[in-house]
Parts: C-alpha cells; sequence; structure tokens
C-alpha cells in the first residue's frame, strides 16, 4: 500500500483536472458534478473523525461509481440522442453540448452560496436536484406534445440539470475537503479516479450498446426513455450515498474577509492576469468545435454509439496511465513548461479530425491517444498552475475566477461557433475536396489553440524549468516511459486496512507506516 501512494497521488491530480473539454463525448471519469478532488493544501481539521471516515470514503467511491451510471445514461451521446431524436439543428445540439462548461461561469456565485447554505446540506440538495430534473423524460416519448414543444422543454432540463451541477460540484468540493485528511487525500482520490474510470467505461459502452441494438428497430424513443429510468434510479443511489457521508466540523476561513477582496487582488495581479487571459481564449478556441464533436461523430461518420462511447473510454484510460509521468513532469520541471507544451500539442488535435471519413475512421484511434496522454498532462499542469498562483487564504475565490474566465469564453465562443455553423452550407467544395461545416470549426480551432499557446508562453511561474529541457528529457525517456507500470485496480470493499483504522480508533497500538496518524 505505501508503495502505491506516489502513484496513485499523480493519478488524484487527474481528477482535480477539468474534464477534457468535450463535452459532446461520453468521458468515464469526468461527470460534470463530483468528479474533481479537493484543491491540493486544504487541510482537513485537526479533529478527524475517524469512526466517520472510513464508512464516507467506502460511500464516496460507490457515491461515484453511481454518478458514472447516471452520465453515462443521461449524457454524451446519450444527450445528442435525444437532441437527434426530438429534431433538434446542428446549432442547437452544438449548444445543448458546450453548457457543461459553459456553466462555469456561475463558480462564484456558487462559493458564495457554500458559505451561506453549508457544504453538505447544499451538494445533497443540488446534486440530488440536478439528477432528478430528468425524470420527465421517462414519459417523453409517450405525451402528446408537439416536437418543438419537446424541445424546447428538453432544452430547458439541460441547462437547469447544469446549472443545479456547478453548484453541487462546488459545495461538494468545500465538503471533501474537509472529510478526507491532507495525508491520505492523493491515494484516496487516485483510487477514486480509476475507480470510476472502470465504472464509467463498462456503463457507457453498455448505454451505447443498447441504444445500437434497439434504435434500428424503430424503439429509439423508449430506448432513451428507459436510460433515463436507469439514469434516475442512479441518481436516487447517488444522493442516498451522499446522506450516508458525515459532514466533520468546517475550517473557518473568514470567506467575509476573503470575498470582494480576493476577487479584486486576483483580477490586479500581475502575475496571475496573464493565466486569465490564457484561460479565457483557450476556452475560446476549444469551444470552437467542441460541442459539435459527438454530432459529427453519430452523424457525419456514422460511428454508432458503441464507437463513440469506446473513444471516451479510451480516451480516459490514457489519461489515467499518462498522469504518473506527467505527475512527475509537473514535480521536476514545473507546472509552466509542461503547460506550453501540452498546449501546442493539442492545438493539433483537431487537425486530425479532418482526415477522418466514414469510411477511413482509423485516424480516431490515433486522436484518442494523442488527446488522453496530451489533455491529461494540461489538466495537471492547469489545476498545479492555478494552485501555485493563488494565495492560500483566497484560492477558492481565485480558483472561481479562474474557472468563470475559461467558462464565460467557452460560453461565448460556443453562441458565436453555432452562428457560423448555421450559416454555412452543409456541404461545399474547397481546394478541389468536399468539406462540411465542422471541418471549418476544426480549422478555427486548430489555430485558435495555436494563438492560446502562444499565450501560456508569456506565464510566469517561480522555479520552473525551461520547455526546452522539458522536451530533451521527454525525448530521452520516451523510450522508458512507453513502458507503462502496472496501474494497482482498487477494490472497493478494502479502500483502507480497517484492523489498522480501528486499532488507531481506540488508540491500542501506533499505526505502521502507511497508515495515517491523526
Amino acid at each position: 500500500m505505501a508503495g502505491d501512494q506516489p502513484l496513485f497521488d499523480r493519478v488524484a491530480r487527474v481528477a482535480l483536472a477539468p474534464a477534457v473539454p468535450q463535452p459532446g463525448e461520453s468521458l468515464p471519469g469526468s461527470t460534470p458534478a463530483l468528479s474533481a478532488g479537493p484543491l491540493p493544501g486544504t487541510d482537513a481539521p485537526a479533529d478527524k473523525p475517524w469512526a466517520h471516515l472510513r464508512p464516507s470514503l467506502r460511500a464516496s467511491l460507490f457515491e461515484g461509481a453511481s454518478a458514472e451510471v447516471f452520465a453515462a445514461c443521461a449524457g454524451g451521446a446519450v444527450l445528442t440522442a435525444w437532441a437527434l431524436h426530438l429534431g433538434a439543428s446542428p446549432l442547437v445540439i452544438g449548444l445543448l453540448g458546450a453548457l457543461p462548461v459553459a456553466c462555469n461561469v456561475l463558480n462564484l456565485p456558487a462559493a458564495w452560496l457554500t458559505h451561506i447554505v453549508g457544504r453538505k446540506r447544499l451538494a445533497v440538495a443540488a446534486v440530488g436536484a440536478s439528477r432528478f430534473t430528468y425524470l420527465p423524460l421517462i414519459a417523453f416519448p409517450f405525451l402528446p406534445m408537439a416536437d418543438a414543444t419537446r424541445l424546447r422543454f428538453f432544452i430547458a432540463l439541460v441547462a437547469v440539470t447544469c446549472v443545479l451541477g456547478v453548484i453541487g460540484n462546488n459545495a461538494w468540493i468545500a465538503w471533501m475537503g474537509d472529510l478526507v485528511p491532507a495525508q491520505i487525500r492523493g491515494r484516496f482520490f487516485g483510487k477514486r479516479t480509476v475507480f470510476l474510470t472502470l465504472a464509467g467505461a463498462s456503463s457507457s459502452l453498455a448505454a451505447g450498446t443498447v441504444l445500437d441494438a434497439l434504435s434500428p428497430r424503430g424503439w429509439k424513443g423508449e430506448t432513451l426513455a428507459g436510460l433515463a429510468a436507469v439514469a434516475c434510479l442512479a441518481g436516487l443511489v447517488s444522493v442516498w450515498l451522499l446522506r450516508c457521508q458525515h459532514e466533520p466540523a468546517a475550517t473557518r476561513a473568514k470567506a467575509e474577509q476573503h470575498g470582494w477582496v480576493a476577487l479584486a487582488d486576483c483580477l490586479r495581479d500581475r502575475a496571475v492576469r496573464p493565466f486569465l487571459w490564457y484561460q479565457f481564449w483557450w476556452h475560446v478556441a476549444v469551444a470552437s468545435v467542441a460541442g459539435f464533436i459527438s454530432f459529427h461523430m453519430l452523424v457525419n461518420l456514422k460511428m454508432g454509439f458503441v464507437l463513440v462511447a469506446a473513444h471516451g473510454v479510451a480516451v480516459a484510460v490514457v489519461r489515467i496511465v499518462a498522469a504518473p509521468l506527467w505527475g512527475r513532469a509537473v514535480d521536476r520541471f514545473g507546472a509552466r513548461p509542461v503547460l506550453v507544451v501540452c498546449s501546442f500539442g493539442v492545438a493539433a488535435v483537431p487537425a486530425i479530425w479532418l482526415l477522418t471519413a466514414p469510411d477511413r475512421l482509423w485516424p480516431i484511434a490515433l486522436e484518442a491517444l494523442i488527446s488522453g496522454v496530451l489533455w491529461g498532462g494540461h489538466g495537471i499542469a492547469s489545476v498545479d498552475l492555478s494552485v501555485a498562483l493563488a494565495p492560500r487564504a483566497a484560492r477558492p475565490f481565485y480558483m472561481a475566477s479562474f474557472a468563470t474566465a475559461g467558462g464565460l469564453g467557452f460560453a461565448l465562443a460556443s453562441i458565436l461557433a453555432g452562428l457560423l455553423a448555421s450559416l454555412l452550407p452543409a456541404q461545399f467544395q474547397l481546394f478541389g475536396g468536399e468539406w462540411l461545416a465542422i471541418h471549418v470549426l476544426l480549422l478555427i480551432s486548430t489555430f485558435g489553440r495555436a494563438a492560446a499557446a502562444l499565450l501560456a508562453v508569456r506565464i510566469q511561474e517561480g522555479n520552473a524549468r525551461g520547455v526546452p529541457e522539458l522536451l530533451r528529457t521527454i525525448a530521452g525517456d520516451l523510450p522508458r516511459a512507453i513502458t507503462v507500470k502496472r496501474i494497482p485496480i482498487p477494490k472497493p470493499w478494502a479502500v483502507f486496512q480497517p484492523t489498522s483504522l480501528r486499532a488507531l480508533a481506540r488508540g491500542r497500538r501506533r499505526p505502521p507506516a502507511s497508515v495515517p496518524t491523526p
């Protein structure tokens, strides 16, 4: 167990990172709510109730698994399937896919709401409401309503779910920051990330298989309604598991002193401002195409739901495998050079989609490999850099400001990209080849990401090494890095050593080195 701790510490940083910004895809291990772990450096209270800790952590594992089932049956490709079934245009589908990321603009008010209402109370209420919002979808195929009315109602349900998800996630992170002791936080969230990825992969593939099997038989509406019922049932289980978890006494950081003052300091800080601009323009570039990827895979490439789910599973698995390698790189060279390298690398990802066609799908496998590796490093570096730039006392408000800047850019770019896609013809000839509207968006996203990557070069980080040194080290260590070490698969019934923890709680003996001292 002790030998696995550094590995899981690095895997846990994947959980801290935001989901890969392809909102239209079903990506296991990155559900919109309850996916991330608390920020590093936020310490739990000194009085740690060990009698409540082990059952709460076990409940958190299974709660995360039920959240993945919900996401697989109600989000990603299934969400796009609902929109197509209800007759949504590509513009509407793109905006629906972009909503989960665009709603990050609500992080600042969500932080205030968490402080006023309370962490567990708000998390249970907001997450429960976001999961049960999809209850009307069970009856959708059988209601005597016009298609336009159903579509408007569906858009409203998705918007409400995304808003509640952001609020619930904010409260949950604050809650977990006090519940999980700092000494075991990395190990626990590393195991939780792997466990959630396994649960999300299996449920995503199962949902895709059911849709591909029953939709051609004319049961698409009934199948989607059945998946909505499964999602709501999983949501009910997740809310019950949330209620079973303990809420320790909060460490009051006097948010009244660090509210608007901290936000003003963040905007005035010359060291932080380049990262804020990078966050804004990076999300603008990504949003230019992100909401349309799922539509492109299902409609233009005719891949089917199973292949779309398999693509998400592949990206998630590669992210987990690459996390320890990027974690060591960030620890050794700093977050800034890793962010620069991964930003320029990710800029080439949209160009790979230009090579795909219904009879030429092999580039998608290459894209999944490159996306998993580079987005994993990008997420770890961006979160570590956010933490390094934010003062500890005002860190929640700085982090909320970073998320708001990214969400604002994502929201604006999604709207403009949707309008541009609606003005372009569905197919046209250019440079002697046949182009689709999404090909133009892919080109815009490619050049936009490259321009945003140039902004990353301006970011300053103390004690960080240079990009050339990182590249030379990667080139030299790549042959050894290809031999991936085994990632231990967590057993949910044995998250920690029960005997040791019980003995520790009773004070009968000193704990071994692998068990944190309360």
